[in-house]
């Protein structure tokens, strides 16, 4: 009865529904929470295995909230809730619909924007100094393209995080990952 409700062979004998939250504004998501925590800013990332990593990880390294461009698949995608253990339930995320106009919000709450990207003249990620005062939004790109050159632009800083060849780049969510346990314990440190 279950797989006929659900229409997946795939609910392990679980199946839930819940009513679709109304979408928060990003002023409203940015004053209530603190520039101490990381956020995570992410423009076009399109699998909902990747988004639903990235909420996971959000949750687990300590990220105050996540803000998603214009076509970004939808954090509430079946898909991506199962694959973030019900993270995209919990951590608080809006859409920045002026993209990437709208980054300028988060910088006048007191966060810098630091971009990941894999380009060789970026600083390395374990060669970044926390700002003092304020906090870190980390931009992170789409699958394939990466981060835009308008939301590059728009950064205050740009890191990478070095990797062996023939190897040039991460996937989103396992460079968000090591990017927020980077700046654990950075903060841990202080």
């Amino acid at each position: 009865m279950i797989r006929q409700i659900g229409g997946y062979d795939f609910h392990q004998g679980c199946l839930g529904l819940a009513e679709r939250p109304q979408p928060v504004d990003v002023h409203a998501l940015l004053s209530n929470v603190t520039p101490m925590r990381p956020i995570l800013i992410l423009e076009k990332v399109g699998n909902p295995d990747n988004m639903g990593a990235i909420f996971r990880n959000a949750a687990a390294l300590g990220a105050a909230a996540v803000l998603l461009s214009p076509g970004c698949v939808d954090p509430l995608y079946r898909k991506a809730i199962r694959t973030s253990i019900g993270a995209t339930l919990h951590v608080p995320y809006a859409v920045v619909h002026d993209w990437p106009g709208g980054l300028a919000q988060a910088r006048e709450r007191g966060y810098q924007l630091v971009a990941l990207t894999p380009d060789a003249t970026a600083t390395r990620l374990d060669r970044y100094a926390l700002p003092r005062p304020g906090g870190v939004a980390l931009l992170l790109g789409n699958e394939g393209d990466g981060l835009t050159q308008a939301a590059l632009s728009g950064a205050d800083v740009r890191l990478r995080i070095p990797v062996d060849p023939p190897v040039d780049s991460l996937n989103v969510a396992t460079a968000a990952a090591l990017a927020l346990q980077q700046l654990r314990v950075l903060s841990e440190a202080d």
